[in-house]
């Protein structure tokens, strides 16, 4: 298996996310109301699968690697684009986060803030994923022999199992400030 396989994998389940996230803006379009509850998990699910595991991997493990490699300009070009992709993505969430914390107050204004980070997480990630996986993953595999491929695999799977233990950890430390 190449190291793109298993993070192509995950864009699946990330698109799952999104297009829950699509469903629900409608929804609060149509009764002008929010689901705070829904908001938290999404965030959630955001920040801890899609940013910290998922672009983890491709940050510390894949784009680690590849800035070893002599890419082509278009390639190096298209990792500076993914990389101020998930800067974006993790302001979008945060915005997301915020509109939430002030909706749950009370102030409906927020809705509209709500609405609006909602648009740009489902606009962001269809098109960023399309790159990834239509433009990016599978040619700079290229740049990698077999030996380096596997070491990524390995990586990455080491990556994943401590994943729970510092969501986990991070929780307590939140709690203890």
């Amino acid at each position: 298996m190449l190291p793109a396989g298993p993070l192509m994998k995950e864009h699946r389940l990330i698109e799952r996310m999104i297009a829950l996230v699509a469903e629900k803006r409608e929804k609060f379009e149509k009764k002008s109301e929010a689901d705070p509850v829904f908001i938290e998990a999404a965030v959630d699910f955001i920040r801890t699968y899609a940013d910290r595991s998922h672009h983890g991997k491709e940050e510390d493990i894949l784009f680690r690697e590849l800035k070893k490699k002599d890419m082509s300009e278009e390639h190096k070009k298209t990792m500076g684009e993914l990389i101020e992709d998930h800067k974006y993505g993790r302001k979008v969430t945060g915005d997301l986060d915020e509109a939430n914390a002030s909706y749950r107050k009370g102030e409906e204004e927020a809705l509209g803030r709500i609405k609006e980070a909602m648009d740009r997480l489902t606009e962001l990630y269809p098109r960023h994923i399309e790159k990834e996986d239509e433009r990016f993953f599978l040619p700079v595999m290229e740049y990698f022999d077999d030996g380096e491929k596997e070491s990524m695999l390995e990586e990455m799977a080491e990556f994943d199992r401590g994943m729970l233990h510092r969501k986990y950890e991070d929780t307590v430390k939140k709690f203890e400030k």
